[in-house]
Order: C-alpha cells, then sequence, then structure tokens
C-alpha cells in the first residue's frame, strides 16, 4: 500500500468540515464529527488486545520503557486503560456515571500503582494515564482487559471497546496477542473485518506471538523455534487474511531489559562469574533456580527476584552474553532488548502503522461518516454522502486496500510468484519505496527508480496481455497505478 498522499487526509478532513455545518443543528452528530476530526491531530491509537496472560501489559511497559502498566491481576487490569503523553505523571479515571476524578499517583519499586479507591472494576468506563515519555508523542497504547476472560463481563468490556457494535474502534489499530494460534483467536480476529471501509482490511492488525520464550522452555534457542513458528503462521492462508503479519517477541525479556537496574545487572554479573558446574544445574528449571541451595553464588530471594523479572530463558542469556564480554548494563539492556524481538516489533509498528497514520485515521473518519449519515438521514446530506462514497471508491489508497484483501483472501487468483509481488508492491511488506520494491531500505534513489521502472513496465504488460481476464486487468492496471505513483515520489 502506498504510503497516503497529503491529498488523502485533507480530502477526509473537508468533507468532515462540510458535515458538521450541515448537521449544525444537531449537537450529538456535530460533538461525534468535531471528535473524528481531531484524531487527525492526535497521536495513532494502538490498542493492545489478547487473551487473559497473553502478556498485553508487559509488552505495553516493554513499548514505553517504564513500568506503567500493571500486570498482577488485581482490579485494573479489568478496565481499559489510556496511555498518552503528558507533561506531567496523571491518572484520570472516567466512570460509567458521574464526574471523571483524579486518581494518586504513586510507584512501587518502580512500578507505576493504580489505586481505583474502592470503586468496583464494573463501574469503571476506562483509566487514562498521562506519562512523560517519548514514546508515546507519536503513538498512544490502551491498554484492553483479557479475552476469553473467566469474569464475562471483563471479556465483555474487551470485546465491546474492540469490537463495538454501532461505531468505529476507538483504535486506529491493534496489536492482537497469542501464545498459540486458537480457534477462538481466528475468530476474534475475523470480528475486526465485517463491515465497512475501517475494517475492509488486515492492514490494521498485528499478531504478536507473545512469551515466545516459553515456546522454547526458556532454552537459549527458544526465540530461533519462536520465530520459525511465526513465519509458519505468516504464511497461514486465514492468517494472512487476518493480519498484517505475525513477530514473535519475549514480552517479559523485554520489559525487564528496558528497564533493568544495576542491582539486577550486579547479580547476573555474580552469576556469570561463577562455574558453570555451580549454574548450570539451577538453571535447569524455574523451581531448581530459585530452590534454597548450599553453595549458590547469590541467596535464593535474590535468585528469585532475577527470575521473577527476566523468566528463565532471560537469565540464560543474560548470563551467556556476560560470559562473551558483554560488561556494560547499557550494552547487556541492547543486546537483550534486541533478542527480545522488541526492535523487530518496533520496525513493524513503523512500517505498517506510523508510516500509514492518516490512512488509518482516514478510514476511521470515514466510517464514523457514514455511521452519522446512516442514524440521522436529512436532505442536506445527499452531497455529503455521495463526497464519502467518491473518496471511499477513487482514493488510491483504499483502491490499493481492497485489492491487497481481495489478494490475500483469493477473491483475486493470481500464479503465487505474481501474487507475493503484487502483495509487495501494495505495502504488505511496509510502505516505503524500498519496502514495496523488496529492496534494501539503503537502497540508493537510481536503483530504486530502475525497480519501479521495471515493475511498472511488468505489469503494463499483464494489463494489455490478451491472455489476462477482466479481473487480471483490472488488477495489473491498480499496480501500474502504484507504480506510477513510486516513481511520482522518487527523486530523479
Amino acid at each position: 500500500m502506498t504510503a497516503p498522499s497529503p491529498a488523502l487526509g485533507v480530502a477526509v478532513r473537508g468533507v468532515l468540515r462540510d458535515a458538521i455545518e450541515v448537521y449544525r443543528d444537531s449537537p450529538q452528530a456535530v460533538a461525534w464529527l468535531r471528535q473524528h476530526l481531531a484524531r487527525f491531530e492526535e497521536p495513532l491509537r494502538v490498542a493492545v488486545a489478547g487473551k487473559v496472560k497473553a502478556g498485553k501489559s508487559t509488552l505495553l511497559n516493554a513499548l514505553v520503557g517504564e513500568e506503567i502498566a500493571p500486570t498482577d491481576a488485581g482490579e485494573c487490569t479489568r478496565v481499559v486503560t489510556w496511555y498518552q503523553d503528558g507533561p506531567s505523571p496523571k491518572v484520570l479515571m472516567i466512570p460509567r456515571q458521574g464526574q471523571a476524578r483524579q486518581l494518586t499517583v504513586s510507584r512501587r519499586d518502580g512500578a507505576l500503582v493504580i489505586d481505583l479507591g474502592g470503586t468496583p472494576a464494573e463501574r469503571v468506563d476506562r483509566l487514562v494515564v498521562d506519562w512523560p515519555s517519548q514514546s508515546l508523542r507519536t503513538t498512544a497504547l490502551i491498554d484492553t482487559p483479557g479475552i476469553a476472560s473467566l469474569s464475562a463481563d471483563t471479556s465483555a468490556r474487551a470485546g465491546a471497546f474492540l469490537v463495538p457494535e454501532d461505531a468505529p474502534a476507538p483504535a486506529d489499530a491493534v496489536l492482537y496477542l497469542m501464545r498459540h494460534l486458537h480457534v477462538s483467536d481466528v475468530r476474534f480476529l475475523e470480528s475486526f473485518h465485517d463491515r465497512g471501509v475501517s475494517r475492509a482490511a488486515p492492514v490494521n492488525t498485528v499478531a504478536i506471538l507473545s512469551r515466545a520464550d516459553e515456546i522454547g522452555v526458556g532454552r537459549l534457542d527458544a526465540m530461533g523455534s519462536a520465530r520459525q513458528i511465526a513465519g509458519r503462521y505468516r504464511k497461514d492462508e486465514k492468517l494472512r487474511s487476518l493480519c498484517q503479519t505475525v513477530v514473535a517477541v519475549a514480552g517479559l525479556l523485554a520489559q525487564s531489559a528496558r528497564t533493568m537496574r544495576q542491582s539486577e545487572f550486579t547479580a547476573l554479573q555474580t552469576l556469570a562469574k561463577a562455574e558453570p558446574s555451580e549454574t548450570e544445574p539451577l538453571l535447569l528449571s524455574a523451581d531448581r533456580f530459585v530452590r534454597d541451595t548450599a553453595g549458590a553464588p547469590l541467596d535464593a530471594e535474590v535468585r528469585g527476584a532475577l527470575l521473577e523479572r527476566f523468566g528463565v530463558f532471560g537469565v540464560r542469556l543474560a548470563i551467556t552474553l556476560i560470559r562473551r564480554g558483554t560488561d556494560d548494563p547499557g550494552r547487556l539492556s541492547a543486546e537483550l532488548v534486541k533478542r527480545s524481538g522488541l526492535d523487530e516489533l518496533r520496525g513493524v509498528l513503523t512500517s505498517q502503522f506510523t508510516e500509514r497514520r492518516d490512512l488509518l485515521k482516514s478510514r476511521s473518519a470515514l466510517l464514523a461518516l457514514e455511521l452519522v449519515l446512516h442514524r440521522e438521514p436529512i436532505p442536506a446530506s445527499a452531497s455529503i454522502a455521495r463526497e464519502v462514497e467518491r473518496i471511499t471508491a477513487g482514493a488510491h489508497e483504499f483502491t490499493e486496500l481492497r485489492l491487497l484483501t481481495a489478494l490475500r483472501t483469493r477473491v483475486v487468483p493470481l500464479p503465487k510468484d505474481v501474487r507475493s509481488e503484487a502483495e509487495r508492491l501494495l505495502g504488505g511488506d511496509g510502505g516505503t519505496p524500498a519496502a514495496r520494491l523488496g529492496l534494501d531500505p539503503a537502497t540508493d534513489p537510481a536503483t530504486l527508480r530502475a525497480a519501479a521502472l521495471e515493475a511498472l513496465a511488468g505489469w503494463q504488460r499483464r494489463a494489455e496481455s490478451p491472455l489476462s481476464d477482466r479481473t487480471q486487468v483490472s488488477t495489473a492496471r491498480t499496480l501500474v497505478r502504484t507504480c506510477e505513483g513510486l516513481l511520482a515520489a522518487l527523486p530523479r
């Protein structure tokens, strides 16, 4: 999918302003439309979703680089919680009924503690946490309650937020965490794509194989095994039609590596300096590691704290890296983050979400506008409806979006090698010219231009071939326009 042109965002903002004028006598419609107009100026909203114990809050902390999302099973984990950049720490509780009120901000062992002050979770609509963070300036993160929770109210709350029945989702994009691919995961992902331009394709969903280090039972090669499984999932025909990609991440390791303390590094150093004959028996299992063993390099309490923070895999990996010469906390932290899969995930978020910010927001805005037109049909809104239809049908970004979905769901059949090229050109692997052309990000403009010209010529031949049927001709023409757009965007 090409990076959305400024014209798309301008057009959608324009039709929203026109609709606000047309519906000026309807305070509810005006407030709704103004809210979606304002969303263009806000950071991208990304929801973190998944089953109970999938590691949602842990991954959110890893992305932010601070422990601001509670990871225990307390009341707060049953409430939808928004995390956004702010000048100073602040927690606002918005109840289902009554006035919003500010909660006390406190930290325990470096982690943010949120106390609902006796208010039952079922009476809270959402929490809004302001936190000074570079990570949150471009992307607001939304922690959702566990899907398929033992509490029907908690599970329903997550579903109602992520897939509301009568409104566009509050989030622009979704990170869906799963331990492994289960039929309930497929059903939930399918619910994102049931109606409207905002749910026309898997472009706004990334699946994450979470707690990936546990797949290999904490072995040093655990992440390699997890990446292989994620690769198989990426090739699964059903899953390809429901999400943009699948990434393996060891969330606990990523969180602890980004928030590592000097005392933890010192403890890991102590283990690394001990004889392997002393440490290897401890690392056979979590139970052995925390057992009160005479002569162990560290006392059981310290080992237990390390296990809680890093897991068996993280401790093993850290010890190995230190023994290989990583003797600085900063270097160790960076290496653990890299091996956790978090860097790969952040790259995916940039290529699949951040680069498509205007496209994702435009889709949400148009769905919101379609809802107003459906709920409050008035004679003056006919021109607005025509403009929405013109933008949806005419914007090349949406044409590409529909084609990408059609290719992944086999509505448009193409030979496998040709389909792979088409999906890549449409942005299946990222929105930059290099990603769409299958080249290295550092490729020079002249090489990019040559590759785009070659792709253009190939799709022109398909569009003009007498052997191509009507569907293939239409597909080829869309890709010709995509290649022309690439060439126009590249410097000569």
